[in-house]
């Protein structure tokens, strides 16, 4: 197979470094930046005759791959995508699908118009934690779902770099919290409830990261700030020790103090103009009568999810860290003797507990099929509903209402 590659951030290399290493041909790459650039270039042995800056000169080649891996900025992924397809590319696409709903459901009609395949990147859909809990429900030995509470600790620490310094800190630029972060766990709700979300009520705000919490005396960037050696944030304390590594490897290029230095100081990494939330609490009901809670918080030390769903039957407890399912089945009484049953997951070493992996190969062997016989597990169809359930949470979140989802789609159009 050959892809083309748009937006050589973080995420795009995994997805194309993947497809390269497993013999796929990389034919060439388009990244605004010209250091990200040259490093892809390198990395995936693209010559530099395709290699562009400017997207518009990759699509005007027309169709030079059978698909393409488009990972650029969310509010730039409606142009990209509608100029793939008429192109006539197959894509993977990082997600959000879009920032606007409108643009996301117009982005599925002409996908589904032209018998084109978009895979959105809702990578937990294909970790082996997921499809274990997802595997228990659908066995029936717990009988039906009756509630779900799911959480995503966004972490302090990872906060104040992606959604506060990074490239998600400002939802205009990007999208609001509840779809850069979670449209992830929103997915996940409506695989592992299969049925499709009819309310939501939101709430939630700013409460820490915002200037009136700034330190008395604090500059706009770490490297003039007075008070910084006593600071947290300090963006030198966040990036300094882990060189070579996430996140510091997302600050700059070249992994040296000297290079981290001149990012801090002219980059987006060393001063703060963020607006999106940092604690939001989300209530959903579901049409087979599921309710759901979700938080996400910045107010955590941990850095990952946990889930307790509630059956009929009996109960499921996991967490992503621990990568461990413990569920319980429900008795008569607290004196009578029960037994719970724990699954410890094991991954590879792929990203996100084995979901980069795993899209992966769902990808290419969807490529590799004949049209209409094979339909990706996060698909296009399948993404956008999650998608149009972040819209409506946000919207629920600044009006203070209850949101009808159908109600809500319908005034889309």
């Amino acid at each position: 197979m050959k892809y083309i590659l748009i937006g050589a951030g973080s995420r795009g290399m995994v997805y194309s470094t993947w497809a390269y290493r497993h013999g796929n041909e990389i034919t060439a790459v388009a990244e605004i930046r010209p250091d990200r650039l040259a490093h892809a270039a390198r990395q995936l042995n693209v010559p530099k005759d395709c290699c562009f800056t400017d997207v518009r000169q990759l699509f005007a080649l027309g169709k030079i791959a059978d698909a393409a891996i488009i990972a650029t900025m969310d509010r730039d992924h409606y142009g990209h995508v509608m100029a793939a397809l008429d192109c006539g590319y197959d894509i993977l696409l990082e997600k959000p699908i879009s920032p606007d709903p409108r643009e996301c459901i117009q982005i599925e009609a002409k996908a589904n118009e032209l018998g084109r395949k978009i895979t959105v990147c809702h990578v937990l859909r294909y970790t082996a934690f997921f499809s274990a809990i997802k595997d228990i429900l659908d066995s029936g030995e717990l009988g039906r779902i009756v509630a779900i509470k799911h959480s995503e600790n966004i972490g302090n620490y990872h906060m104040a770099h992606s959604f506060v310094r990074g490239n998600w800190r400002n939802d205009v630029l990007s999208s609001p919290i509840i779809m850069q972060k979670s449209c992830h766990d929103l997915d996940i709700l409506l695989w592992l409830t299969d049925s499709h979300c009819t309310r939501v009520a939101s709430f939630g705000s700013l409460s820490y990261f915002k200037e009136s919490n700034a330190p008395a005396g604090s500059a706009d960037r770490c490297c003039d700030c007075s008070v910084a050696e006593n600071c947290r944030f300090n963006a030198y304390k966040v990036y300094t020790p882990v060189l070579g590594q996430w996140p510091a490897d997302v600050v700059c290029l070249e992994q040296t103090e000297e290079a981290l230095d001149q990012a801090l100081r002219n980059g987006p990494y060393g001063r703060c103009d963020n607006n999106v939330c940092d604690h939001m609490s989300t209530i959903m009901e579901f049409e087979n009568g599921v309710t759901a809670t979700f938080s996400l918080t910045a107010q955590t030390s941990d850095v990952h999810r946990h889930i307790h769903i509630m059956c009929e039957d009996g109960e499921i407890l996991a967490d992503d860290e621990d990568k461990q399912i413990v569920i319980k089945r429900f008795v008569s009484n607290q004196a009578e003797s029960f037994e719970t049953r724990t699954i410890h997951i094991r991954t590879n070493n792929s990203g996100h507990g084995g979901g980069d992996s795993g899209i992966m190969e769902d990808f290419s062997a969807c490529l590799s099929s004949e049209p209409g016989t094979t339909e990706s597990r996060s698909s296009i169809s399948r993404s956008v509903e999650s998608h149009l359930m972040a819209c409506a949470i946000e919207e629920a979140r600044l009006t203070g209402k209850v949101v009808n989802l159908k109600e809500y789609r319908a005034s889309l159009s």
